[in-house]
């Protein structure tokens, strides 16, 4: 069923959103007057989007880790807007916005992304947080990768010895980590011990879990349902010193307005501005499961890395003379 749509937000300036934002986060005067202020939050003390609905495609370790649920009240009392958070993996959120049908994209798969920017429909990409994935399994660890420096290596001995290996097959961000591995192990993987679910990561942990299987992770949703499962992590990702390519970054897009022209672009920007501010990345941080920590945050830093607003490899046609 397609997303409801609103109404495309023509009546406030993306500038004058983005002044409201930055004075509600850092809660400093920035020198307007009371009446000034009211004109432009519409006379009722709230920006002049008051009451819009911005539509937020994204994975389902965002959304089922319970982060959305925590920190979004903040955004909605802050805006008097509220939040659809729809979960769908990457590849589906991205889609959902080539169709128009949300108006910013929280996703991590960065060559999924840079796919998205480099086809116009995606703008002001940020850099968000990131955590790592992992490879977990049962216990008795059937095909002995426990500790395994590789997570190729890992992967290759699990198809060598045809282990039960559950995977995502949902074309979500953890999915295309999975094909990514397994290319980069020089492996193929099929075979009655490989099962593709196509489901989110919740469900996909619970069907290794009843299976005995291994399967790719992403820590996040991993520790959320540490508690409900009996799997255990096997090979660790770079955030417990394991191999960095299991590295798990996350970024933020808001729908190109000129080729969606019913794109939320006001609100979208007002959340990219809300979300990636000093406040809301310390509230990330913060945010943890069973005691511990899900997502660390990256968009404030001392060196910013301009790369992340465009495509990864990008650069203009054009020289300075």
């Amino acid at each position: 069923m397609p997303i409801q749509r609103r109404e495309f937000i023509a009546a406030i300036g993306t500038g004058a959103l983005a002044t409201t934002a930055g004075c509600a986060q850092s809660g400093e005067s920035s020198g307007q007057t009371e009446a000034e202020t009211e004109m432009e939050s519409g006379g009722g003390g709230q920006p002049g989007v008051a009451g819009e609905t911005l539509t937020l495609t994204t994975t389902t370790s965002t959304y089922d880790t319970g982060l959305l649920d925590e920190i979004h009240p903040d955004f909605e009392d802050m805006y008097g807007v509220s939040v659809d958070a729809v979960a769908q993996g990457t590849g589906a959120a991205l889609e959902s916005a080539r169709n128009g049908d949300s108006d910013i994209v929280m996703v991590h798969a960065r060559g999924l992304e840079d796919e998205f920017m480099r086809n116009g429909y995606g703008v002001n990409r940020r850099d968000l947080m990131f955590n790592d994935f992992v490879i977990v399994g049962p216990e008795d660890d059937p095909a002995g990768i426990q500790g395994m420096g590789s997570a190729t290596e890992a992967l290759t001995t699990i198809a060598e010895s045809e282990a039960q290996f559950v995977s995502r097959g949902d074309n979500s961000g953890t999915h295309t980590k999975e094909l990514n591995l397994w290319e980069a192990a020089g492996t193929e993987p099929g075979g009655d011990w490989y099962q593709e679910t196509g489901t989110g990561m919740g469900e996909a942990l619970n069907v290794a879990n009843q299976q005995g299987a291994y399967t790719l992770s992403d820590r996040g949703t991993y520790i959320s349902q540490r508690s409900e499962i009996d799997l255990v992590i096997l090979v660790q990702g770079p955030i417990e010193d394991g191999p960095e390519i299991l590295a798990n970054p996350y970024g933020i897009m808001a729908v190109n307005p000129g080729v969606h022209d019913n794109a939320n672009y006001d609100l979208a920007m007002a959340y990219i501005g809300w979300i990636t501010s000093p406040g809301t990345q310390d509230a990330i941080a913060n945010y943890q499961v069973n005691g511990e920590q899900l997502f660390f945050p990256e968009a404030v830093s001392e060196n910013p890395d301009f790369q992340q607003y465009v495509p990864e490899g990008w650069s203009s046609d054009s020289s300075d003379e």
